[in-house]
């Protein structure tokens, strides 16, 4: 089992009870107490949550340090981003029922070119996920790892961001610059 969809399996399990933690860090408090909360509303929540975490962190990186590698034999921070670009594209391609392309990687390289690489991914993504309703989040479609439910594509997509959040972390740590899910919490 790979370590990706292990964490897919564990986001699945876990985000239901998360995502009433990212929907109140992202999202209007509902209009009453009594508001139920929605496996889809909380999935959404979470996808916007490291969206706008991830979207900061391409920011927030000056453009002379997107060539920059920790060590050799690792992705560059640009490499992330693009990264992330890629798997969004089958992710949420996906979720609209159209059939998976295996686009290789952007050689997008400077700031500007990563984060409209990255925007355009996140724009697919949002219209994907706009179609998505607790009446079909379980329609099945995707092959391969992509194969599952809408609901589930979403929690995989959200898990692999996290993932690469993490290493974008690192990156920025190694710059002495603080990561912005950090810097929403006030704290350095």
């Amino acid at each position: 089992m790979t370590r990706i969809f292990r964490l897919a399996l564990i986001s699945a399990a876990l985000l239901p009870g998360l995502g009433g933690i990212a929907s109140a860090q992202t999202a209007p408090a509902p209009a009453t107490e009594t508001a139920k909360p929605t496996l889809v509303g909380e999935a959404l929540a979470a996808y916007t949550q490291i969206k706008t975490i991830i979207l900061a962190s391409a920011e927030k990186m000056p453009a002379e340090n997107f060539s920059f590698k920790p060590t050799p034999e690792i992705r560059s921070y640009a490499e992330l981003f693009t990264h992330v670009a890629q798997a969004q594209g089958g992710l949420c391609g996906a979720v609209r029922g159209t059939p998976m392309e295996r686009k290789p990687a952007s050689t997008a390289a400077t700031k500007d070119e990563v984060i409209a690489v990255l925007k355009q991914s996140f724009d697919a993504c949002d219209a994907a996920y706009a179609t998505v309703t607790e009446a079909n989040a379980t329609e099945v479609s995707g092959s391969g790892f992509m194969r599952g439910s809408k609901l589930g594509n979403i929690q995989k997509n959200v898990a692999h961001d996290n993932e690469m959040y993490g290493q974008m972390v690192v990156y920025l740590r190694l710059k002495g610059i603080v990561p912005p899910s950090t810097a929403m919490r006030g704290r350095m």
